[in-house]
């Protein structure tokens, strides 16, 4: 049987730079795919399912730790940040800063050959079923390859990069540290179009050429929100999520029965911007439908030689639902750890605990503050959300927020705009509760625990947060 230092499953954004930077770092590495080289990360037939948008902070972190440089037709289009829209189109405020609408078959395909630049040995159409496990170690994979025969290949660490329905974590023994299942509740269903669009078109509450939009939306985008991201050369990244606990809810109260592909329809229709526009075909990339979980990362993302990264891990911010960047960064310290591990000698817990508080520290540390946000927004219908973006939150407290700070929220010195009664007052109130959990969970993570010691305590603490949450404020998109 085959063996290696490390196996990388999976060769999307983040399996693709776990391979390279272990590869930079000489180890010896396996990196597998379910598709052929030519096609590297492709997550289905309808091809590289994302709304492309990356913040140009996390390139810069891949680019630092890497060595490369990306290219210009690699990173697209240049925006000036992202910004959401009230239901009403009066309010904007800010999400991200300077970031990229990436041409993203072309950034994937950059990453992948990195890694092969750095040594990295690759198999296409393999598809990895599951972990060898032995003695409550994962040892490597199975799995089967271009012929359809089984496999098995060991590794001193394997690194899950499979994403959001990843059969390695869904087939690791059941442990205190990763949670196997994803909450339904958690995901967003989306959808998304690449279109070529008539060129002029001036009105910035429905497309910017210079900013990337979220529209707002319960009625269009029950517990979602849709986007109308803009590409180099004319086009358009434009879709929508939405959570089908929300979409049922709304479907119910207002008596229709509209599906994903029925709002993203009525979504591109409504938007003025795309009166005249044509399916971008490029790389069989134009149309696609995928899930995204809109939650915290795993708590835990190790267990005895294996460590988790990107979507496997829950690991798209809960509020923008952006993934790449916390794929890039998890696989950039996934590749140091488990080149860390394998050269100590120690794969278990203790030795691969490192990644936890390294990703927490870089990344993670605030995205448990932001699925409570997250929550919030879900409770609110259109006319809540257009008050609360109009009275409650400045332009910088939006910031705060969004970049996981925590701002000062005070009901006395916003009481006297509350004028439209009982609704508004419980609004502003599960808001001051909301950002209060914020920094009770942003508290907790600072104090991530430095070994396993103490874990159990402090993922049962993040818990009962969420769970109050939930139960506080369910979703109410009508």
């Amino acid at each position: 049987m085959e063996e290696y230092d490390i196996i990388v499953a999976g060769a999307g954004v983040s399996g693709s730079t776990a391979a390279a930077m272990a590869g930079k770092l000489g180890k010896n590495v396996l990196l597998l795919d379910r598709n052929s080289q030519d096609e590297p990360g492709k997550k289905t037939l309808w091809g590289w399912v994302c709304g492309d948008a990356v913040a140009r902070s996390h390139i810069q972190f891949v680019e630092n730790n890497l060595g490369n440089r990306f290219s210009d037709r690699e990173l697209g289009l240049k925006v000036d940040g992202v910004v959401a829209v009230s239901p009403d189109l009066e309010y904007k405020l800010p999400f991200e800063g300077e970031g990229y609408s990436l041409e993203r078959p072309l950034f994937g395909k950059a990453l992948f050959e990195e890694a092969l630049k750095n040594g990295v040995e690759f198999r296409g159409k393999f598809n990895v079923e599951g972990p060898l496990i032995e003695d409550g170690v994962v040892k490597g994979i199975y799995g089967k390859n271009e012929k359809g025969e089984e496999e098995k290949i060991r590794g001193k660490v394997v690194i899950d990069a499979l994403g959001i329905s990843s059969l390695l974590r869904r087939k690791l023994p059941e442990n205190p540290y990763i949670e196997r299942e994803i909450d339904y509740d958690d995901l967003e269903l989306t959808g998304r179009f690449i279109y070529r669009v008539e060129d002029g078109y001036d009105d910035p509450k429905y497309y910017d050429k210079k900013y990337a939009l979220i529209h707002l939306n319960q009625e269009m985008a029950p517990g979602g929100y849709g986007w109308v991201f803009p590409k180099k050369d004319s086009r358009v990244n434009i879709g929508l999520g939405v959570q089908q606990k929300s979409l049922d809810l709304r479907n119910g109260k207002m008596g229709v029965r509209d599906n994903l592909k029925s709002l993203i329809e009525k979504y591109v229709k409504w938007n003025p911007a795309l009166k005249r526009y044509s399916l971008d075909s490029s790389f069989k990339n134009g149309e696609g439908y995928w899930s995204v979980s809109v939650r915290r990362q795993m708590e835990g993302m190790v267990f005895p030689g294996y460590i988790g990264a990107g979507d496997s891990m829950a690991s798209p911010n809960p509020l923008s639902a952006g993934g790449i960047g916390p794929a890039l960064i998890g696989g950039i310290l996934a590749g140091k750890a488990a080149s860390n591990a394998v050269e100590s000698g120690d794969v278990s817990i203790n030795g691969l605990w490192k990644f936890n508080v390294d990703y927490v520290k870089q990344y993670g540390k605030s995205m448990a503050g932001m699925e409570v946000f997250r929550i919030f927004l879900q409770s609110m219908n259109n006319r809540d959300i257009d008050y609360g973006m109009k009275s409650f939150i400045t332009y910088e407290e939006a910031v705060e927020i969004t970049y996981g700070r925590i701002p000062e929220l005070s009901l006395t010195k916003k009481v006297g705009k509350l004028v439209r009664g009982v609704g508004a007052m419980r609004t502003f109130r599960d808001l001051v509760w909301t950002v209060a959990k914020m920094s009770e969970l942003n508290d907790i993570y600072a104090n991530y625990p430095r070994s396993p010691d103490g874990f159990l305590e402090f993922k049962k603490r993040v818990a009962a947060i969420i769970a109050e949450a939930k139960q506080r404020m369910p979703p109410s998109p009508v």
